[in-house]
């Protein structure tokens, strides 16, 4: 299993450095790993819109999280949390053929299932202001359930899928 998960690792380190050889120079300094974002950047009525969507799914309750058993598990459960969490910032049914932005983030976890550390592992070159609406994502649907019992590190990876609306789709309920 840990063998899974760091080669799932170094594929996705391997994706964010090809898409940092784009042609299209990024529109600010790629941020040092590690460093959350500053807020979103961008046109007045994008900012609006992603306060909007920040303000309209804090509201949301989330129920306990269930037992985990396994890695696989954290994942399908923390996506879904995520979805519940915001509602209206995410989007069902296919990906779209092209998307808007794919940023992608290492979540380390307390034994708890609480959230100890975000890193940015791959920033979009273009909306970047996405990269703090997965952020927001994932500490809204925080805590994602006891992982104290699974094998250390205890930490998980996902990709955020985004449509030209600035919706999300966690790319592990997308398989």
């Amino acid at each position: 299993m840990l063998c899974i998960e760091t080669a799932r690792r170094w594929s996705l380190l391997a994706l964010g450095l090809l898409g940092a050889c784009s042609s299209a120079p990024p529109s600010a300094p790629v941020a040092a790993r590690g460093v959350e974002t500053p807020a979103p950047t961008g046109t007045p009525s994008t900012t609006a819109k992603v306060a909007a969507a920040t303000a309209k799914a804090a509201t949301v309750k989330l129920a306990a999280p269930a037992p985990v058993r396994s890695w696989a598990e954290v994942r399908q459960q923390a996506a879904l949390r995520m979805v519940a969490a915001d509602p209206g910032g995410t989007y069902p049914g296919p990906v779209p053929d092209i998307l808007l932005a794919i940023p992608v983030l290492e979540i380390e976890l307390h034994g708890d299932g609480s959230i100890r550390r975000i890193d940015v592992l791959r920033h979009p070159t273009q909306a970047r202001d996405t990269v703090q609406l997965a952020i927001d994502a994932v500490r809204r649907a925080a805590p994602y359930g006891d992982v104290s019992r699974l094998p250390k590190p205890w930490l998980f990876t996902e990709t955020f899928l985004f449509d030209d609306n600035r919706r999300f789709k966690p790319r592990t309920l997308d398989r």
